[in-house]
């Protein structure tokens, strides 16, 4: 690329940094979301003065792009966002945007989940004794005592067992989300080995549980607060994913500078999956063990599902382009 066009290819994204950097430098308050698109300013900036060096761009532009660099440099470690709208705007824009952003990871995280539960769901309806493979005998039986009509205990818990179940909910899925996610260091085969796992599990349970006339109980339970747990999960595989990708195919980069690349773009898939994940211990252990009759608790559960759908595929598309930016959704 010739200098003119990469100049006129990034003045855009320039000026609009030195915009935010006046009223940094000015102390006045930027808006969280500004502060946002600052910070990927930044970082595309660093890249974009490497290039210039790379390619012997003339001196002039790159002492205009080492000085812009240098500014934001202070700014960015000078200011800190207070907590609240920081959060706010993470989880009003910043957490959608960063899943759509690698919606091809998720994907593929997604559709090994589901295919394996088909599967072996499929294969435990035409061949009972399959489940065996996959689950062992105490777990059927710990299933079974769970969800069957005649033998689960239906007395109902009080608030300290409900309490107590939502900090081992949270502790059990972060656990599997965090593995899912750190396996995919190994080249992506630890994500895509965990995936097929928990897909073939939840298959087995709900084959087993529908052959043995307690698919009721079982979806009833799970519906609502699967939602936010089986798609945290999905995430924390597709985030494996993309790392075990960078690791695998690092591209033009170093291996080490494409790792630090796919992890930050990861990291904010993460937080959000953690969010997740404690909501769904929080809709476990308060909601979905209360008797309730199946059409209320179908009706809740498809809400679920519904309402983070649409969180993840619109939300913060507006503020995006309000912003002025054109990178991926």
């Amino acid at each position: 690329m010739r200098q003119s066009q990469f100049e006129q290819r990034y003045r855009p994204q320039w000026e609009r940094l030195e915009t935010s950097l006046t009223a940094l430098e000015a102390r006045r308050r930027p808006k969280a979301s500004a502060l946002t698109d600052f910070t990927a300013d930044y970082q595309s900036l660093c890249h974009q003065l490497a290039l210039a060096r790379e390619r012997g761009y003339s001196l002039a532009l790159q002492e205009y792009l080492n000085d812009l660099m240098l500014r934001a440099h202070r700014q960015l470690y000078r200011y800190r966002t207070p907590l609240l709208p920081g959060l706010v705007a993470f989880f009003t824009g910043g957490f959608p945007r960063a899943v759509r952003y690698q919606w091809r990871w998720h994907l593929v995280s997604t559709l090994c989940f589901v295919l394996s539960a088909g599967l072996v769901w499929a294969m435990i309806l035409h061949d009972p004794e399959l489940v065996h493979t996959v689950v062992g005998p105490q777990q059927v039986a710990e299933l079974e005592e769970m969800y069957h009509p005649e033998l689960r205990d239906v007395s109902g818990r009080d608030r300290q067992d409900d309490v107590m179940m939502f900090g081992y909910y949270i502790y059990n899925n972060i656990g599997i989300a965090f593995r899912t996610f750190a396996g995919g260091l190994l080249l992506g085969v630890g994500a895509l080995v965990a995936m097929l796992f928990n897909g073939s599990f939840f298959g087995a349970a709900a084959g087993h549980l529908t052959l043995a006339g307690a698919a009721q109980p079982f979806f009833t339970f799970v519906i609502a607060h699967g939602a936010p747990e089986l798609t945290a999960i999905f995430l924390a595989g597709g985030a494996g994913l993309r790392m075990g990708w960078a690791v695998l195919a690092p591209g033009s980069w170093r291996r080490v500078d494409a790792l630090r690349r796919a992890a930050g773009e990861c990291l904010p898939v993460m937080y959000g999956v953690f969010a997740l994940l404690v909501l769904a211990a929080f809709i476990e252990a308060f909601w979905s063990s209360r008797e309730l009759a199946p059409q209320i608790k179908y009706g809740v559960g498809a809400a679920c599902w519904a309402l983070l759908a649409l969180y993840l595929l619109f939300a913060g598309r507006q503020r995006r382009r309000q912003g002025g930016r054109h990178g991926p959704e």
